[in-house]
């Protein structure tokens, strides 16, 4: 599935590595490509280390392209060109089992490099050893939103960004349980992977996070790689004394106004996401509060007396999804005990890998997944509109409606709509 390329690029894939907390010389120069890719600044030799050392305990396996010269005072042909990165973690689809995903990060291409075919041979390559290797899916997070629908990737759900004022517009109408204290940031490091693992086994859309998040969100691991003395933290505790969330957060003093920016916020339990929104909200010496990351369907709206104290000021897609395996990955998701139906669809996928007329039966809160060629197809489908609906997040209506899905046998569309509702909200913390 290589494209062929004219020019003279070399493609190396290889293990991020830091031996000693040092990063090799390959992974180094491959930190700063992406770097300066994604318009960061220049990352000093201490935080290239400390990078290193968090993608090697990922188990990122890292792919760069390179030419094999560069004219005078151009970047030396040892930093390459374009940027991959590739790793495996847990994604929650609501099915029994957290199950193993492809995903893929740090994908750039420098601009004097670009529409030569980089990108879709990096994709498709790694697409291709990720099947080749039993993958159902592969996911990642994005920067542009118009790339990678053509590599079978639909959006799978969004969050939002909210603010909410602070003080006596911050008012809960029903109860709480257990309770919040305020603790050391740094205390988070080994605090904050026990509360996200319960709510990763518990949420479907979660995938199980990177090295990075535990520093960064106990104020470990600034921009530069050195402590963040700006972050602070707060735990809710359950009514049985154990820590079943945190937020951390950092407070922005304006010349006006006073904003308390949420960080992070994970909570293992319902009790403790309104648990510490309520302390957050009762902040002193702060008029709002911001948070970039929640659920899209947010409880808090409906909990607090005032709904439109919530006020979203941007969308953005969190999860894109795209399915290597149709029929691992739809019997490897969680249904909802009550479901029971089928439906024949039929996907079209220009790389190959969902290719094809799949019969999904569900009953029982399991489906069995057969091929469906000896019928005439009730849907068609392409396969990132598949990526899409496969958690339930995204309605298989709204689709239809938007001419995304064809039907062919009347009702089809609501009768998959129905079979994909998902055992509980979709929603996810990570970014990767």
């Amino acid at each position: 599935m290589a494209t062929e390329i004219d020019h003279p690029y070399e493609f190396r894939t290889f293990p991020a590595a830091a031996p000693d907390g040092r990063a090799d010389e390959a992974t180094r120069n491959w930190l700063a490509a992406e770097a300066r890719g994604f318009h960061e600044s220049r990352m000093t030799a201490e935080a290239i280390d400390l990078a290193a050392a968090v993608i090697a305990a990922d188990g990122r396996r890292l792919t760069g392209v390179y030419t094999t010269s560069a004219p005078e005072s151009a970047l030396a042909p040892e930093v390459p060109v374009a940027t991959f990165a590739a790793y495996e973690h847990t994604l929650n689809v609501g099915g029994a089992e957290l199950l193993p995903a492809h995903l893929i990060a740090g994908v750039t291409v420098r601009p004097t490099h670009r529409r030569r075919g980089l990108l879709r041979r990096m994709m498709t390559d790694d697409l291709t050893a990720a099947h080749a290797a039993g993958h159902a899916l592969a996911a990642l997070t994005v920067s542009e939103a118009t790339i990678y629908r053509r590599f079978g990737f639909g959006t799978a759900y969004s969050v939002d960004s909210i603010t909410v004022p602070a003080g006596h517009r911050f008012r809960l109408t029903v109860p709480t349980t257990g309770r919040c204290e305020l603790i050391d940031a740094h205390e988070l490091v080994s605090i904050a992977p026990r509360v996200f693992s319960a709510f990763h086994a518990r949420t479907p859309g979660s995938v199980d996070r990177q090295q990075a998040y535990w520093r960064r969100s106990a104020g470990l691991a600034g921009p530069n790689g050195g402590a963040d003395d700006t972050v602070r933290a707060i735990v809710h505790y359950s009514e049985d004394g154990a820590i079943d969330g945190y937020a951390a957060y950092r407070v922005h003093e304006g010349e006006r106004t006073t904003e308390l920016e949420v960080i992070d916020l994970v909570a293992a339990t319902d009790g403790a996401y309104l648990g510490l929104w309520e302390l957050l909200g009762s902040m002193d010496l702060v008029d709002t509060v911001r948070f970039d990351a929640a659920p899209a369907d947010d409880p808090l709206r409906w909990a607090l007396a005032d709904w439109r104290a919530v006020r979203t000021t941007s969308r953005s897609d969190r999860l894109w999804i795209r399915l290597l395996d149709v029929v691992a990955a739809f019997e490897a998701r969680g249904y909802l005990p009550g479901a029971e139906g089928e439906v024949v669809i039929e996907v079209a996928d220009d790389l190959g890998f969902a290719t094809g007329r799949y019969r999904i039966r569900v009953a029982g809160g399991r489906a069995h997944v057969t091929d469906g060629e000896a019928a005439a197809p009730d849907l068609e489908l392409e396969a990132w509109v598949l990526g899409s609906l496969y958690l339930g997040a995204v309605d298989a209506r709204t689709l239809a409606s938007a001419g995304r899905i064809v039907e062919r046998t009347p009702g089809a569309v609501g009768r998959l709509a129905g079979l994909l509702t998902p055992v509980r909200p979709v929603y996810g913390v990570t970014h990767f």
